[in-house]
């Protein structure tokens, strides 16, 4: 019998409704921008991916995963890596499940994936953690529109070094058909300006790959999971790119978070990687 991981926050920071949550997600998919994938030889390895609701995060996002539109036959693996907010962790945990659920159905969890990461001692098995995480089931309806046949490795990530990290990421590397996706928010409830500042300043910091700067105060929630990635980015010699930069004062109006004297970040970022071979 497979083990299901049953949604949390469907209904909270999504739509419960599978027609709803379809037609929001390919709204927040139409506004396509330029990046250098669109140049030829260029594919994104791993993407930075904001994971509030959607109704603060969602355009964001939707810029994010617009990068892998054209790759649904392609992408076969997806490496989902996020913080856990719910329950302090030390090192990095799996679920013992197979199988993640939404509104627009099932997620396989790869177990090959989950063989070689086990071999750390820093990766441990705890549903606890999972159970009521949002920042890594808020992707999989994006991802679940977008791409065909895939399956995940499902990675919530606790007190760590991005060294570990990114040894953690090399082992899972795979090639094109191998998506890494760090799932992060940016500065939270600042005033609109301070926001801004702070979330420019880390982004020159993600696309320099100065990683230390990440973890010197709460430049972004995800900041030791971006941090492993920027390390392991800068070996493979990836070339980077800001998608999006936003908040919420930008994207939700007079909602809750959408005013200006207290705001959450929210960034979009490529990272890509030349395909010596294209055809």
């Amino acid at each position: 019998m497979d083990k299901v991981r049953l949604p949390a926050v469907a209904g909270l920071f999504y739509p419960k409704d599978q027609r709803e949550l379809s037609a929001s997600i390919d709204s927040f998919l139409k506004d396509q921008k330029v990046s250098i994938s669109s140049k030829g030889g260029f594919h994104p390895k791993a993407l930075i991916v904001p994971h509030a609701g959607y109704i603060y995060s969602g355009a964001v996002a939707g810029t994010a995963y617009s990068q892998i539109l054209n790759r649904r036959d392609e992408i076969k693996k997806v490496i989902l890596v996020g913080p856990a907010h719910r329950l302090g962790i030390r090192g990095i945990a799996l679920p013992d499940v197979s199988t993640f659920l939404t509104p627009l159905g099932k997620v396989l969890v790869d177990p090959t994936l989950v063989e070689k990461v086990r071999v750390y001692p820093w990766v441990e098995i705890c549903n606890e953690a999972h159970l009521d995480e949002h920042s890594l089931e808020v992707h999989l309806p994006f991802l679940q529109k977008i791409l065909g046949d895939f399956k995940i490795l499902p990675l919530l990530v606790g007190r760590i070094s991005p060294e570990d990290v990114g040894e953690t990421l090399r082992s899972v590397w795979g090639g094109p058909e191998t998506l890494i996706v760090i799932s992060s928010d940016l500065s939270h409830y600042l005033e609109y300006d301070a926001a801004k500042e702070i979330d420019e300043s880390t982004s020159r910091s993600i696309l320099e790959g100065r990683w230390k700067d990440l973890l010197d105060g709460d430049r972004a929630c995800g900041a030791i999971a971006i941090a492993g990635l920027l390390r392991i980015a800068h070996e493979m010699n990836l070339k980077s790119q800001v998608l999006d930069l936003r908040n919420s004062g930008d994207t939700a109006g007079l909602g809750p978070l959408g005013r200006k004297s207290q705001v959450v970040g929210y960034g979009a970022y490529g990272f890509y990687e030349h395909d010596t071979n294209p055809c």
